[in-house]
């Protein structure tokens, strides 16, 4: 090999280490490629589901002028469906009338004396029924017989005097009566959310002391319809209960009060006479309270009903009858019997369980119900 001079020797080392260099540079880079993990695939981004979403209700397409607000209006009270509540008592009378004139041109004497069946087997009462009995005698055509029976009923029923009691004094006082079972205290509680309603200020006296449960039980309606309560211990006195609340009504300026009474059998002498108690206790805080009574009758009794009528009328002065259940009878008819046997006047009539089923009587709407065709 040939002597190379120093700065030959130079030239070659610097060289040297420049490829050396080199060398490990492109070694390093492949060594870590190598030892990286891969990167994965590149997926296309996903297409959003399309969802179509409805427009709020009110909205307007843009540029359109904006529809003005609607006024939230209440809704109209309605009343009772009387065809709808008098249907099982429609079937029961006029119902069984057309069957029984079907095919009949004629009045013959063995289809009055079907007929009279029909009458006297509808819960009519006996003098209702025999004076249907006699208007249908002087008929000649079965056709006649449905619209003049309803006419009889309304004509009876006008002739009684109006239920309605003008509230002249306050509080006014509202003395409820009736045999157990009847639906009284249910009743109360439906006059206290009526009144309620109204704006009235309403306060119920618990007067059914005998029984703890008929405390209890008019205490939830009286929640049920925002009034207050004056309750009496378990086996007090009625009448005080019916002057304690009296008094708060007076002091408290209270608008009405519901008086309740213990259910009581007609026939019970004693219970009858704790009513005259209870109105002679009343009048030495009010002088003339009460101003009404109202009998409480279920419409399921029947002509026993009437019977309940006289004996409640004989005890205290009853103003008016709250006839319940009438909804779910086929003996609506003994409304006629109340009537016509013992003078007074349906004041309400209960339609339903609800808070708000109990309906004016109205002696119109009730004939036309009770004799509408039974397919009406």
């Amino acid at each position: 090999m040939p002597d190379l001079s120093p700065q030959v020797l130079e030239l070659l080392g610097g060289a040297f280490a420049t490829v050396a260099a080199f060398v490990a540079l492109v070694v390093g880079l492949r060594r870590a490629r190598r030892l990286r993990p891969p990167s994965p695939p590149r997926l296309p981004a996903p297409t959003p589901p399309s969802v179509e979403v409805a427009p709020p209700e009110g909205a307007v397409a843009v540029g359109a002028a904006p529809a003005a607000a609607p006024v939230p209006q209440k809704p109209a009270p309605r009343g009772p469906d009387w065809g709808v509540s008098l249907r099982r008592s429609r079937a029961g009378l006029v119902g069984k009338l057309e069957t029984l004139f079907r095919g009949r041109a004629q009045l013959d004497e063995k289809t009055i004396e079907e007929v009279e069946s029909v009458l006297f087997g509808a819960d009519l009462g006996v003098r209702t029924a025999g004076e249907f009995l006699a208007l249908v005698r002087g008929l000649s055509s079965p056709d006649e017989v449905r619209p003049a029976l309803e006419k009889r009923a309304l004509e009876t029923l006008a002739a009684l005097p109006s239920p309605v009691i003008r509230e002249t004094e306050k509080p006014h006082v509202i003395l409820v009566v009736g045999v157990n079972g009847s639906g009284k205290t249910t009743t109360i509680g439906k006059l206290a959310a009526r009144y309620a309603a109204a704006g009235k200020r309403v306060i119920v006296a618990a007067g059914d002391t005998y029984r703890a449960a008929a405390i209890e039980q008019l205490a939830i309606w009286a929640e049920r319809a925002g009034v207050e309560i004056v309750k009496g211990a378990p086996g007090g006195d009625p009448a005080s209960v019916a002057f304690d609340a009296l008094k708060a009504a007076r002091t408290r300026a209270f608008d009405v009060v519901l008086v309740d009474t213990a259910g009581r059998l007609q026939t019970d002498q004693g219970l009858m006479d704790e009513l005259a108690k209870i109105q002679r206790v009343m009048r030495k805080e009010l002088p003339s309270a009460p101003h009404e009574v109202l009998l409480v009758l279920d419409a399921n009794t029947g002509q026993n009903a009437i019977r309940q009528a006289q004996e409640f009328k004989k005890a205290v002065a009853v103003t008016g009858i709250a006839l319940t259940k009438l909804d779910g009878t086929a003996r609506g008819g003994v409304v006629l019997g109340i009537a016509q046997e013992v003078g007074l006047p349906v004041r309400y009539a209960g339609l339903g369980e609800s808070l708000d089923d109990l309906a004016d009587f109205d002696a119109r709407e009730f004939a036309q119900a009770l004799f509408a065709p039974s397919d009406a």
